[in-house]
């Protein structure tokens, strides 16, 4: 397939496509083009996009392609979405949601132990919301499940891989540069803390009532 119909088609089904697009998913569309054309298509389309001034890009997050406006756009396009609601991550759910990242596959019962309050509440609107996602058993008594993250999380911090997330003995260090992220790479940097225990911490402000109510029910039991 000659690069400028593989282009022109790369760049529709990454338009389309409601979810990052990987390149094992558009080669399946496209029988007759390798990895590396397809890789090639989405730089040039990205090459494109910067030589006429132009206000999308092509990212690479979660594993696949996804096209969004540039930073240097923000300030409007949050104008356009600013009398809508936005349902933000509690701070019960930010701090479970943390400890799993760095501590995956982990058990229900090691992250109420970290956090000191039961966390199956924010458990569940953390799998309803599929951040998270239950992993297999543990070995320990009762068998218990055993949580990871998904797609979806790496997809709402903005990043490729879980390994791109900061290491605990990095985020005080991050944290004292947060400024020099863009905004919408701040919620796990800006958030996370470290206890005198080593334990991750997040802190965030809530303003999601559901959760909240969630989170009050669970210190009342």
């Amino acid at each position: 397939m000659k690069i400028d119909k593989l282009k022109t088609i790369t760049e529709a089904l990454i338009f389309a496509s409601d979810e990052p697009l990987s390149v094992t998913q558009i080669k399946s569309i496209l029988d007759d083009a390798t990895p590396g054309q397809i890789k090639k298509a989405v730089e040039k389309l990205n090459h494109e996009y910067c030589q006429a001034n132009r206000a999308i890009e092509i990212i690479h997050v979660a594993g696949g392609y996804e096209m969004v406006t540039r930073d240097s756009y923000a300030q409007w396009v949050k104008e356009l979405f600013k009398k809508r609601s936005v349902s933000r991550l509690s701070q019960a759910a930010l701090e479970t949601l943390s400890i799993i990242a760095f501590k995956q596959p982990i058990a229900n019962t090691d992250i109420s132990s970290i956090r000191g309050v039961s966390s199956s509440g924010v458990l569940k609107t953390l799998l309803e919301r599929k951040l998270i996602t239950i992993s297999g058993r543990g070995e320990g008594p009762g068998r218990p499940l055993l949580y990871k993250t998904t797609k979806e999380f790496l997809r709402y911090f903005g990043i490729n891989s879980i390994d791109e997330l900061p290491k605990p003995r990095e985020i005080e260090e991050l944290l004292q540069e947060k400024d020099k992220f863009p905004d919408e790479n701040k919620p796990v940097l800006e958030s996370a803390i470290i206890d005198a225990e080593g334990n991750i911490v997040i802190q965030e402000e809530n303003t999601d009532n559901q959760e909240k109510d969630t989170e009050n029910s669970e210190k009342n039991e």
